[in-house]
């Protein structure tokens, strides 16, 4: 993108959104933003100078603009978008416009169904600390960073890959990570065996002189690889390494990230992977401490919102603290609630209480079908003590969680606002 390009973020808050914002504004383009909600995110694209509005208006689109980015979910007749069209003015959406700025990056795209956010923020350090100078747009703040933007002067960009609506097909990465592989974004892929024909042609793109780094022996990746033509890297044969977060799944993204960076830096030493990996601080919303309550209990908040995830959070926090553990769930899209219902019931063996928030509807209208209520009622059904409550009703019972024990919120809403509130108070 030339210098001085005048280019206005519809939605600009959103954490892909944010951080290739100040991808741009670093490059040299004049960046203006707008949205509908203020976001942790905003915090670094607004110490970079960078106008932000909260609230969407045609008139948010200053009148020289030559370029607007959109995220997905503003739909067409968004208002700025609307605007975008009465001026003949360009539009890209997100995914497309990355797409377009890591074309002719040596680009290291991490994919999967769990862990990718952590296992990008983990590779981006690597590389920060090897002298390598990475760019890198990861799902979340990396607190290594203070941002979900890395800034870098090298060829080498680290991106977050997302399979939903195909946009993971719009990268074209020299290393393609594969973190694992299971059914999610029910909305949009019918089947597992759908999802996997996504991963098939992004692994098919991948050139013969690039790499794939996976777990080979997954039983849902295993029968992709056969239509590689790029080496695989197997990310197992890893060792463990010394971590502040913990969890084998964060083994398994520490390893994927080590041998990521080995493949982009083949000469990085053992000790610059390990030294790098056991500073990590992790990301916002990944098993992150937030502080006790008035109480004393003991308060986490993760971004969990698949019933793996979940399941094996609740298992590594059980092995982390004593004493009960009560958790407030947010249960994300109706779709993935009502097709994962059964893998829901039983993701929560390892808590004591579980508290089930309104289903956060994202794209998504209600039908009926699903509700919270519904989910409680099969969480019970398995001996696991289950409640559907709204908001309030929620900060309520958790307010009452005694000294000794944990409080842990869980999924990709805003029910971290209840955790944020419950430490501060």
């Amino acid at each position: 993108m030339e210098k001085g390009k005048k280019v206005h973020f519809v939605g600009i808050a959103g954490v892909g959104m944010s951080a290739l914002a100040q991808m741009l504004f670093r490059g040299g383009a004049r960046i203006t933003g707008s949205d509908n909600v203020r976001f942790p995110t905003l915090d670094a694209v607004e110490r970079l100078g960078i106008p932000v509005t909260i609230g969407y208006n045609a008139e948010n689109i200053p009148k020289d603009t030559e370029l607007v980015v959109y995220t997905d979910a503003a739909h067409s007749d968004n208002v700025e978008r609307a605007e975008a069209v009465r001026r003949g003015i360009p539009q890209k959406s997100y995914f497309g416009m990355l797409g377009e700025v890591s074309k002719g990056k040596k680009t290291i795209a991490v994919a999967g169904t769990h862990g990718k956010t952590t296992t990008t923020g983990m590779l981006a350090k690597i590389l920060k600390d090897a002298g390598a100078s990475p760019t890198a747009i990861v799902g979340s703040i990396v607190k290594d960073f203070g941002s979900n933007y890395l800034h870098g002067d090298s060829d080498i960009f680290v991106v977050e890959a997302c399979e939903y609506r195909d946009h993971l097909l719009e990268l074209s990465p020299t290393v393609l990570v594969i973190t694992n592989l299971e059914w999610d974004h029910t909305d949009w892929f019918p089947s597992l065996t759908a999802l996997q024909e996504t991963f098939r042609k992004a692994i098919e793109k991948v050139p013969a002189d690039g790499a794939i780094v996976t777990n080979p022996n997954d039983k849902n990746i295993a029968p992709l690889l056969a239509h590689a033509k790029a080496r695989i890297i197997d990310y197992a044969q890893e060792p463990a390494y010394a971590l502040r977060l913990p969890g084998e799944f964060n083994q398994n993204n520490a390893r994927a990230a080590a041998a990521a960076a080995r493949v982009a830096l083949p000469t990085i030493s053992n000790a610059t992977i390990s030294d790098s990996l056991a500073s990590f601080l992790g990301t916002w919303r990944r098993f992150e401490y937030k502080g006790k309550t008035m109480r004393g209990a003991d308060v986490y908040d993760d971004y969990a919102h698949h019933p793996t995830a979940v399941k094996a959070t609740l298992q590594a926090l059980r092995a982390k603290v004593k004493g009960q553990i009560t958790v407030a769930f947010h249960p994300h899209l109706y779709s993935r609630t009502r097709d994962l219902l059964g893998e829901f019931a039983t993701a929560f063996s390892d808590a004591d209480q579980i508290f089930i928030a309104p289903i956060y509807p994202a794209r998504e209208v209600d039908d009926g079908s699903i509700s919270s209520e519904i989910l409680a009622e099969r969480i019970r059904a398995t001996g696991t003590e289950a409640t559907a409550l709204d908001f309030d009703a929620i900060e309520r019972e958790l307010g009452e969680v005694e000294a000794g024990d944990t409080i842990i919120t869980m999924g990709a809403g805003d029910i971290y606002k209840i955790a944020d509130t419950l430490v501060k108070k």
